[in-house]
């Protein structure tokens, strides 16, 4: 039985424990947790995760421990498992910009450590997760880590310098894409078609659009030009967009997460 050990269970630290009971994986793995906010445990209980009474209790009873907290409590976090983490727990990191080196200096000098970057559709087992380790994780460690987030939906594995650039991409862009979505229904009601109708219509829209992107196998100039005819309807919204500056906002709202992660950085 391998104990996997996670401090915050909030939605994201409680969706990847969703994603390992749900899975193949839950007959070899014992999950722990604690979370300050004592109501929000509650709900582990279906998912048979052992309650514990802090963060070092995690830490001592867990091989691998998920930080599944804000950047901004883990100073606090750290200083209080420091002395339960040893050379081989594996300390797996959902903190937006805090790199490996950091938490090896507030723990163990070579820590065994794993930053991910998912996202909220964890929740529906649709997840996006971004990750890399520092040299002393091992493949075996590794392949565990990437099946747990693989439990509830797909992972890619990138290089440790760009996990401050992929926040965009992966973990803040489901944001972005709501306000998109809800531009458009806005749109929707002040024309008096009903607001429900028009979310669940670009919603679908949403949901089939993406399928076509990764399994169509066509460029996305291929897939735009797949929707536009010349002279149609497709194209005169296309222009406005462009001229709009949709490309360039899209860019500068990248550069501005990307300069968030790194002002958070450690």
């Amino acid at each position: 039985m391998i104990n996997v050990g996670f401090i915050g269970a909030g939605n994201m630290g409680y969706a990847i424990m969703k994603g390992i009971a749900g899975s193949k994986m839950s007959k070899d793995i014992q999950l722990y947790a604690f979370d300050k906010y004592a109501p929000i445990l509650d709900r582990l209980d279906e998912l048979g995760t052992v309650k514990c009474s802090g963060c070092a209790e995690v830490v001592e009873k867990s091989e691998y421990v998920f930080l599944a907290i804000k950047p901004q409590q883990l100073d606090e976090v750290l200083d209080e498992i420091a002395p339960a983490v040893t050379k081989d727990t594996v300390i797996v990191s959902i903190c937006a910009g805090i790199t490996d080196d950091y938490i090896a200096s507030k723990t163990v000098a070579g820590a065994k450590v794993v930053l991910v970057m998912p996202n909220t559709p964890l929740l529906l087992g649709e997840g996006a997760t971004a990750l890399s380790r520092s040299d002393s994780v091992t493949d075996e460690e590794f392949e565990l880590v990437c099946n747990i987030f693989g439990s509830c939906g797909m992972y890619a594995v990138i290089s440790k310098d760009k996990m401050k650039e992929i926040i965009a991409i992966n973990g803040s862009s489901p944001a972005f894409i709501y306000l998109y979505a809800q531009a458009f229904v806005e749109y929707a009601k002040s024309v008096d078609i009903d607001e429900t109708v028009a979310r669940d219509l670009f919603a679908k829209s949403l949901i089939g659009s993406a399928k076509m992107i990764t399994d169509s196998g066509k460029s996305l100039d291929e897939l735009i030009e797949m929707v536009s005819s010349k002279g149609g309807t497709t194209i005169a919204g296309l222009e406005k967009l462009r001229e709009g500056g949709l490309p360039k906002a899209v860019e500068n709202c990248c550069k501005a997460c990307t300069k968030r992660a790194y002002e958070l950085s450690k």
